[in-house]
């Protein structure tokens, strides 16, 4: 019998870059968070950018990733230090002396006496004690070999903060080695003499690949990417030597002298770092920076700390977005991963494309004077979202919550329900039919016959099979909606709920309503028609007055141009009248409020009811004068008055229209 064989799977987490089973950027999300932002005050470009530094509850923003680089380059600065180098020179030194002193103590002739004399001399600097033992006839062969490694290790590490992975590929090298190393740096330099003489290097480049292209596994294509190679990496170790104190500064030329036992390497060095601050003048050579913990890092990994450092500080600077000109673009998503991982980098690219998801949808445009705004797309959207919270809090309210009815002489909603007694609304065939069906296969015995049943006999519709196509009355309505936008709204926290409720209404009555007229007005010291997505983007002011006298003029003439529709006027004001119109047209304001203010805005409420309005006020806060006029008017003109908490508002303002659309709906 075959062996069967199995294939086994491992499941781990993606680490490919963005999860490709990862959902789409909810961009209803998005625009719901910078809707709030502009209806508090912001303009949508700020707004669009405060989403983008805070991200969202799946995704870390800008600010976040900002942070946690800036700890980072913290990290690294707490933690290590740049004493690696010489204390590992100074331990070579002290053991190399050690096993010299040993050798000479065996010795008994007059000359490792005048040696031990010598040794005994050495001055304190480490850097002076090697340079003066370069020329001393080592007696013990481990002491030599110590000292020898000193000569090395500065070799390797000064080629390795310019030259990745050298310290490790030349340990243990050879004369042969190390004189490849001296060819390769001389026809670099020869190469890089001829980029910044403007010559073509294209020839010289291949040439100089074929010949010393092992020591470069990063395998630059061009002269261009090489320079850019070595120029970060020379950069970064020009910043670690200005990092150093002044005594340091001092030991490491001292001792570079000694490097590989010959001076041609610093030669050779300095030449090649000249020439790449040449070409490449815009990298930051001068800084500097203040190492202060206790893990010593060698000179390689000095620089490739400062090169780490530099990379976050760019990185820092990319998230902050601060600078003219920038761009999500901008930001290095290779270097964000190197950094703080490849997640860092996937929610820095969903940003990115959520942003340009938003302006491609369509989201944003401009307005006249230039200004980003937010699109008609995006206030349906931005509506439909504010709807359907209001509409949650329309539920949980007591009594009848249904906004369709059926009526006389009325459109079809698209929905139907059971017949009831005394319902003139047309059937809908399909469902009754269907239903009829459906009630005929449940009800037989043996539901097998029932299709040839059907099939000889016809389908027999029952009472209860019957469904009516809904409909809603043709009567039309000319809404307006008077929102109070004085400077008390903004301070007392009422802005926002005020413009959450324009942008609710004006969604229910544009998708369901369709027939009715809504007309915006905004009134502060003086009053003025106003469009859903201007209102949105209204700015407080330091406006004091409540012109409701002037409101109320403007309503009166968008009623007049519907007289066959029901009249309704929705005010929402947290101040009772302290303004109205002067017979020049220019506003007059005076608190508390001013006898003739009161009574040409109770004059205009009487015109308002003889067009057979229904008014209902919206009364915010506690002010008992606001209450007492409110009160007294709702009396005369046979108005209401709703006093809701800021958070009910919507709520209140949207079930008071649909209340009134019920009973125009019952009148007729």
């Amino acid at each position: 019998m075959a062996r069967k064989s199995f294939h086994r799977s491992r499941y781990q987490r993606y680490t490919g870059g963005p999860d490709p089973l990862a959902p789409p950027v909810d961009l209803r999300e998005a625009l719901e968070t910078i809707g709030d932002d502009v209806m508090a005050g912001a303009s949508p470009q700020r707004a669009l950018r405060e989403l983008l530094r805070r991200g969202t509850p799946n995704m870390r923003g800008l600010d976040k990733l900002r942070e946690q680089v800036n700890r980072r380059r913290q990290e690294l600065l707490k933690k290590r230090n740049l004493d690696g180098t010489f204390a590992e020179i100074r331990e070579l030194l002290d053991r190399a002396v050690l096993e010299e002193r040993k050798q000479l103590a065996r010795d008994l002739d007059d000359d490792a006496r005048f040696a031990e004399m010598q040794i005994g001399s050495l001055p304190p600097s480490t850097a002076q004690a090697v340079e003066e033992l370069s020329e001393y006839n080592w007696r013990s062969p481990q002491a030599r070999e110590d000292y020898e490694k000193i000569k090395d290790l500065l070799g390797r590490e000064l080629l390795d903060q310019r030259f990745a992975g050298m310290k490790e590929a030349l340990e243990g090298a050879t004369e042969a080695d190390r004189q490849r190393v001296s060819d390769m740096l001389k026809d670099l330099n020869e190469l890089l003499e001829a980029h910044n003489r403007g010559e073509d290097t294209s020839e010289m480049f291949d040439e100089f690949m074929d010949a010393h292209g092992d020591f470069f596994p990063e395998n630059p294509r061009n002269t261009e990417e090489l320079i850019d190679s070595l120029a970060q990496r020379a950069a970064a170790a020009q910043q670690f030597y200005n990092s150093l104190t002044p005594e340091q500064q001092a030991e490491l030329d001292q001792l570079a002298q000694q490097a590989f036992g010959s001076p041609d390497l610093m030669s050779q060095l300095a030449q090649m770092d000249s020439q790449l601050r040449a070409a490449r003048p815009g990298l930051d050579w001068d800084n500097a920076q203040s190492f202060s913990g206790d893990q010593p890092m060698g000179l390689g990994e000095g620089a490739e700390a400062l090169r780490d450092i530099s990379e976050l500080e760019a990185l820092s600077e990319q998230l902050s977005q601060q600078y003219a000109g920038a761009q999500m673009d901008d930001i290095d998503l290779d270097a964000l991963a190197r950094q703080l991982g490849d997640e860092a980098a996937v929610d820095a690219r969903m940003l990115a494309e959520l942003e340009k998801a938003l302006s491609e949808e369509g989201f944003f445009d401009r307005a006249a004077d230039g200004q980003l705004r937010l699109s008609p797309k995006a206030m349906r959207q931005l509506g439909q979202s504010i709807f359907r919270d209001i509409a949650e809090q329309l539920s949980g309210r007591r009594g009848d919550r249904q906004t369709r009815r059926t009526g006389l002489l009325g459109e079809p909603t698209g929905a139907s329900r059971e017949w009831e007694f005394g319902d003139t609304d047309p059937w809908d065939v399909t469902r009754t039919v269907s239903n009829a069906v459906l009630r005929t296969v449940s009800e037989t015995t043996e539901p097998s016959l029932a299709t040839s049943e059907m099939a000889r006999s016809g389908v027999r519709i029952d009472v209860r099979d019957v469904e009516v196509a809904e409909t809603e009355s043709r009567t039309q309505a000319a809404v307006v909606l008077l929102v109070d936008t004085s400077f008390s709204m903004e301070m007392e926290g009422r802005w926002t709920p005020m413009k959450r409720t324009a942008i609710a209404l004006n969604h229910l009555i544009s998708t369901r309503f369709r027939s009715d007229e809504l007309h915006l007005i905004a009134f502060g010291r003086y009053a003025r028609s106003i469009d859903i997505a201007e209102l949105t983007g209204l700015q407080p002011r330091m406006e004091q007055g409540t012109n409701l006298h002037h409101a109320l003029l403007l309503a009166q003439r968008h009623l007049r141009r519907f007289p066959n529709a029901q009249p309704v006027v929705l005010v929402v004001t947290d101040g009772e009248p302290t303004a109205h119109l002067d017979p020049s047209g220019e506003p007059f304001f005076f608190y508390p409020p001013h006898p003739q203010t009161i009574a040409l805005t109770v004059r205009e409420l009487d015109h308002v009811a003889r067009l057979g309005a229904q008014v209902t006020f919206f009364r915010l806060g506690e002010d008992p004068g606001l209450a007492h006029f409110m009160d007294q008017i709702a009396r005369r003109i046979g108005g209401r008055v709703v006093a809701p908490d800021v958070d009910g508002l919507g709520a209140a303002v949207v079930g008071d229209y649909l209340k009134s659309r019920k009973g125009r709906r019952r009148r007729g």
